[in-house]
């Protein structure tokens, strides 16, 4: 893993983009969904959240997306601009980052027609799938692809995809146009081993490249000293922020999840 830059101002991470949340909280018809949840997402820097089900993360993506209501302070520092403050979602200091979001992969049927170049074509620029494609069309969506080197995907149906080639998919489009922050719901959900190597090496290759702030959640333990430079655990609130190795070691992730991790995985 690269070096995390950081600038000289006391806020954080000048140099590049960083996230950091304090006292974020969500309430839902009465009940807690997050309490008080602090953390902060530096510059260039992958960070994988994991929880049991039920625990907020996808509400915690949604708060950040600014799809859902909340208490507490988003701030967001982008490169050479002023710090960007969403206060219960009320926003001063600049206008809202672009952010990256990758859903969990959605099901296609095997027998849909519908060719990647037609799934990423009625997405970006709403072009109807029954109209053959032009081609200032077809040129951009192989060049978002290539970002992914999913070139070779572009005529292939949506429901042949394998589960890395539909991330793969899914990825471009998030980065078109390249976001500040790229935010991944369960991306190894459904991907083999293979695939698994390969979307894990091009996340780091892209956060090089385009110097992105990662956050992505993950029930695969195994793999996060692989390439996560921290891990929140969360459970409504965050129980351990900390490097792979600390948290999975943590008092707090056996008692949530009841399990030892060793330097192999689990024991």
């Amino acid at each position: 893993m690269r070096k995390i830059k950081h600038g000289k101002l006391a806020a954080g991470c000048a140099d590049s983009c960083c996230l950091k949340l304090e006292g974020l909280s969500v309430r839902l018809e009465g009940d807690s969904i997050l309490e008080d949840v602090s953390f902060h997402l530096h510059c260039g820097e992958i960070a994988a959240l994991i929880g049991p089900n039920g625990a907020g993360k996808s509400t915690l993506f949604r708060s950040i997306l600014g799809q859902m209501d909340y208490k507490g302070k988003i701030t967001f520092s982008p490169a050479g601009g002023p710090a960007i403050r969403l206060a219960d979602g009320e926003i001063t200091g600049g206008t809202r980052p672009l952010v990256g979001y990758v859903p969990q992969a959605p099901s296609f049927d095997r027998g849909d027609p519908v060719s990647v170049l037609d799934f990423f074509t009625a997405a970006t620029a709403r072009w109807p799938v029954w109209l053959p494609v032009p081609t200032k069309y077809r040129d951009r969506a192989a060049a978002c692809l290539a970002r992914v080197h999913g070139e070779d995907l572009l005529d292939r149906p949506m429901g042949g995809l394998s589960g890395g080639q539909l991330q793969r998919v899914l990825l471009a489009l998030a980065l078109e146009p390249v976001p500040h922050i790229l935010i991944l719901d369960e991306p190894l959900s459904g991907v083999d081993i293979e695939g698994e190597h390969q979307l894990l090496d091009m996340l780091d290759e892209l956060r090089t490249q385009y110097d992105l702030s990662i956050f992505l959640s993950t029930h695969d333990f195994a793999t996060l000293g692989q390439f996560a430079d921290k891990v929140i655990l969360l459970n409504r609130r965050v129980l351990k922020s900390g490097p792979p190795g600390e948290v999975l070691s943590s008092p707090e992730f056996y008692e949530t999840f009841h399990l030892r991790m060793g330097k192999g995985g689990a024991e």
